[in-house]
């Protein structure tokens, strides 16, 4: 847990207040931050923060109760709450940032002094690249973290991801109990951290003043334009790691030059560069693959590297894989580790939960469950699984509701153009009807002549793709990934497709255990 014991004016010093500080409030002694009515303490600031859904403001007066020394808020009092909260009130310009600046104060900027971070973005292959980042450093010695989109690591303990990047106070306080966790036995020991750093993230300032050591971009299609608008401002939301927010600019920027957003990325003149690609027609990069070879059992290269050729294994599937490798040998090659460990820790990476991950009962086809849930994401993962020679590929797709609906009819357009028989479903339907959010698929899906089935209901389609599947194929259930959860309306229902194809293939008489 942070803890302080500084005062409100030290804790603010060069921090945008749209009022200044009364002298009553400038002398309090802060003992701790949080943004969670629940979790505030005596002493502590309570970070009122105004979402879409919830007015953080409206737990102002619970968060007092609770011994909260100020409220921060970049909005005024709510009418009608409780008297006496202006007197205690902290109206900032940016609340996010103040609370991420905060916290570099209370935590000493250990980002600076004692841990290594290493961030992901992009809008593919983040949580395949963190995976591999993570195995690489344990492989090379350090004590490390892992934080993304399916679970947070620390050291040994393992949490429920609940955003893909969390709120800055957070990041700090699993900070420090990884570093508490070093070993013990080696006081040398240095920690690190993989972590997948979301535009949304970068936009709100979840890590605006934490130190990169290295940033990794992997790509940049169509995504989040609900939130970010357009792509200029979601490719310059991505930018702003390269740019190092209120921090050092990162030392080593590795960037995939295969993608024509990454050639456009403003490395910071204090950062190296070290560029990978797969294309051959791409611009010269600093590590390249050759002599790729893929199958059913993983893939296998060489890597061309500055430090010397290092031949490569990885139990992952496919050559959109290989460029999830590069981005993490690039990034830790760059800092210093050798090529050894990471051939060790990318042997070590065998796979990563819903990530064309495979759900093997004994079938005599290959059953893939994959994260793909933009129009590029699809499209990668079919010629992933092309690559694998199958006699014909199935894909199961949905689209997210309240979710950005002009992504829909390309989604349907992906899988329809590369694919040999679509099931068009559900994803997570969320408070949009589900026939509605299908149509839109439908538009894009029907500029094609694929043969295809349409079934809301995502369980009877995983069943239904299932029994269409003949030996040698390659049926893909795409969209959901890792998630064991479905959103229908406002409510989570227990759901994964990994337990879904289990029982479809157990219908079917396959039900034979195959280890991972």
């Amino acid at each position: 847990m942070n803890q302080s014991h500084l005062t409100i004016a030290e804790l603010f010093e060069g921090i945008s207040l749209a009022a200044p500080l009364t002298a009553e409030l400038a002398t309090r002694v802060s003992t701790g931050v949080h943004f969670d009515s629940r979790r505030i303490q005596p002493g502590f600031l309570f970070f009122a923060f105004s979402g879409a859904n919830v007015d953080g403001r409206t737990f102002a007066a619970k968060a007092i109760e609770s011994g909260a020394v100020a409220i921060v808020s970049e909005l005024p009092p709510l009418p009608g709450l409780e008297p006496g909260l202006e007197s205690v009130w902290i109206q900032v310009t940016n609340a996010r940032k103040a609370l991420a600046l905060i916290g570099r104060r209370i935590h000493q900027d250990l980002t600076t002094n004692k841990l290594a971070l290493f961030g992901v973005t992009g809008t593919n292959g983040k949580t395949t690249t963190a995976y591999i980042l993570a195995a690489i450093l344990k492989a090379a010695g350090f004590n490390t973290g892992l934080f993304g989109t399916i679970e947070y690591r620390i050291g040994d303990r393992t949490l429920n991801s609940v955003n893909t990047t969390p709120e800055s106070i957070e990041l700090y306080d699993h900070f420090e109990e990884l570093l508490e966790g070093a070993d013990q036995d080696s006081p040398g020991q240095n920690s690190a951290v993989a972590m997948e750093v979301s535009s949304h993230a970068l936009a709100l300032g979840r890590v605006w003043g934490m130190h990169f050591v290295a940033a990794i971009w992997t790509n940049l299609t169509r995504d989040h334009l609900d939130f970010h608008g357009d792509m200029d401002h979601y490719f310059a939301a991505k930018c702003e790691l390269f740019e190092g927010q209120q921090a050092t600019p990162p030392a080593v920027a590795a960037i995939n030059f295969d993608d024509a957003y990454g050639r456009r990325v403003p490395v910071h003149p204090a950062s190296k560069l070290w560029s990978f690609a797969l294309n051959p027609n791409s611009p010269p990069t600093t590590v390249r693959a050759i002599n790729i070879r893929s199958g059913f059992d993983g893939v296998s290269f060489d890597l061309v590297t500055p430090l010397g050729t290092q031949e490569i294994h990885s139990r992952m599937l496919g050559d959109v894989n290989v460029s999830n490798i590069l981005a993490a040998a690039s990034a830790t090659l760059g800092h210093g580790i050798p090529l050894e460990a990471v051939r060790q820790g990318i042997l070590n990476c065998h796979s990563v939960p819903g990530r064309f991950e495979r759900v093997d009962s004994g079938q005599p086809f290959l059953t893939i469950v994959d994260y793909s849930h933009t129009d590029d994401a699809i499209r990668n993962a079919i010629r992933v699984a092309r690559a694998l020679k199958p006699s014909r590929v199935i894909t199961l797709f949905g689209c997210g509701g309240d979710r950005d609906r002009a992504k829909r009819p390309l989604m349907g357009a992906a899988a329809a153009e590369a694919s040999d028989y679509v099931v068009l479903t559900s994803d997570n339907p969320r408070t949009e009807d589900p026939i509605s959010i299908m149509n839109d698929a439908l538009v894009g899906l029907r500029r094609f002549d694929t043969p295809h089935t349409i079934e809301p209901d995502r369980e009877k389609a995983i069943h239904k793709a299932i029994a269409l599947a003949r030996p040698g194929d390659i049926l893909i259930l795409a969209g959901k990934g890792h998630e064991d959860y479905q959103i229908v309306g406002k409510t989570k229902f227990p759901f994964d497709d990994r337990v879904v194809a289990r029982r479809a293939l157990a219908a079917l008489g396959y039900e034979k255990e195959i280890p991972a």
